[in-house]
């Protein structure tokens, strides 16, 4: 899987809400090899997106149709300044992956000692996590460039999501969540999607 996250300020959300819709209606039929997006705004108006897809080449085929040319001509007019890309070309799904069911989806984005590491870590532990945490129902990890990593985490909702937060954590996962921490060598930024888009082929 590759996954291509997306970043920038969004001038009017109610417009850029639309602008997805029309690429869901009108370009997503022909995006081969297209699984899936989840996107939103945060508070302070900070637009994300994690767009899924089988491979790099199939991202970069949908980015040179002409139709997906002229919508992004259009959607980047939604933005107030830069607009970031970042390609990420490894991924590990958590619990399944990403679910068009969550009520509430957080972004975590930093930078992480080894891919592998991370890669180790989070195999480990599923099951444990899962049955720990019922509103957790989905999740991917994307590995960037030579360090960055962006975790997707999907609950059923954010008033679950907080609860689970706050409940007391037996050792093991304590030690896995530990684990995961440690493995971080910058602050990480945590982005709130209180109102996920989600979107996957039809």
């Amino acid at each position: 899987m590759f996954i291509q996250v997306i970043e920038g300020r969004a001038i009017e959300v109610d417009d850029l809400h639309q602008a997805l819709e029309r690429w869901m209606r009108d370009l997503s039929p022909s995006a081969q090899g297209w699984l899936g997006t989840t996107a939103g705004v945060t508070d302070d108006g900070l637009f994300v997106n994690v767009a899924r897809f089988a491979t790099r080449q199939a991202a970069h085929r949908n980015a040179d149709r002409p139709e997906q040319g002229q919508w992004w001509v259009e959607t980047a007019k939604l933005f107030a300044g830069e607009v970031t890309f970042l390609d990420c070309d490894e991924v590990v799904e958590i619990l399944g992956g990403g679910s068009d069911e969550a009520g509430f989806v957080q972004v975590l984005q930093g930078r992480v000692r080894d891919h592998a590491r991370v890669r180790q870590a989070l195999e480990r532990g599923q099951e444990e996590l899962a049955a720990f945490r019922s509103d957790l129902i989905g999740g991917t990890a994307a590995l960037c460039g030579r360090d960055g990593c962006v975790e997707t985490a999907y609950f059923t909702s954010e008033v679950a999501a907080r609860q689970g937060e706050a409940k007391l954590q037996p050792p093991a996962i304590r030690e896995l969540l530990r684990q995961w921490q440690e493995l971080f060598v910058s602050d990480v930024d945590f982005f709130d999607l209180r109102e996920p888009w989600l979107y996957s082929p039809r």
